[in-house]
């Protein structure tokens, strides 16, 4: 009825879907923390950007996390449940990346910021590293760095990627790639960051799957995937021809 977003969670076993907001202005991107208690998201209020949590029951108020005159969006949580990673635009640096911490005076650290756009951030489940998306090399591509950041960079793609995704087993992680298909990379664990050469999974064209911002998401297990597909309306459109309408115009 507003015509703006807001968010909502499903129950999968139950079938049934819940709302989440409430407010008139519109709100983006939930991120869900680690225990699956509590979402963050993005909010765009009053002229202003927000980042909000809440229980994902839907029981309580919102709580306002961080707020700032430019736009900003939750992007993924860290295990331990103690940091918040976000972008956040800048007029001079493009798309950088702060870590907020959840407890204390939440005073946001800043993790990547470069003349270009990093975006797409997050933790893998040891809390160790950080994949994320940048156009440093003039196409975006997914790279690991440590958290914190220690300036030490693995590319992970190799021809264009976007939203990169860890298995919950941190030895797998995912991406998007620019020909339309969703990558796999295999992770060793170790002291030193260790991938292999990326394959793909499967091509997502037949599905029309969509590319845009948080278009997919992965199982803890990594053997279920979900994606935002465009929907097929051609085949159930009907048509009335009308022939001869000036004729019947005229009467």
């Amino acid at each position: 009825q507003t015509r703006t977003w807001d968010i909502y969670v499903i129950d999968l076993a139950r079938g049934a879907g819940s709302r989440l907001t409430f407010d008139p202005g519109e709100d983006h991107y939930p991120v869900w923390s680690p225990d699956g208690s509590r979402i963050a998201w993005r909010a765009n209020r009053d002229g202003a950007f927000q980042i909000y949590q809440k229980l994902a029951s839907g029981v309580g108020p919102e709580e306002l996390l961080r707020k700032e005159d430019v736009p900003i969006a939750p992007a993924s949580w860290s295990a331990d449940g103690r940091f918040l990673l976000y972008s956040q635009n800048d007029p001079k640096t493009r798309q950088d990346m702060w870590a907020l911490p959840i407890a204390g005076d939440r005073q946001p650290a800043l993790f990547l910021q470069t003349p270009f756009s990093e975006s797409y951030g997050r933790f893998s489940p040891d809390g160790r590293w950080i994949a994320y998306t940048s156009d440093d090399q003039g196409r975006t591509e997914v790279n690991v760095q440590t958290f914190p950041a220690s300036g030490g960079k693995w590319q992970i793609s190799t021809n264009g990627g976007l939203q990169p995704w860890w298995r919950s087993d941190g030895k797998e992680l995912y991406y998007l790639s620019a020909d339309g298909k969703l990558m796999a990379v295999e992770v060793k664990p170790g002291g030193s960051f260790e991938a292999s050469a990326p394959r793909a999974l499967f091509d997502l064209a037949p599905v029309r799957a969509l590319g845009g911002a948080n278009s997919y998401a992965v199982t803890a297990a990594g053997d279920r995937f979900l994606f935002v597909t465009a929907r097929e309306e051609a085949a159930s459109l009907q048509f009335t021809v009308v022939t001869n309408w000036t004729a019947e115009a005229k009467r």
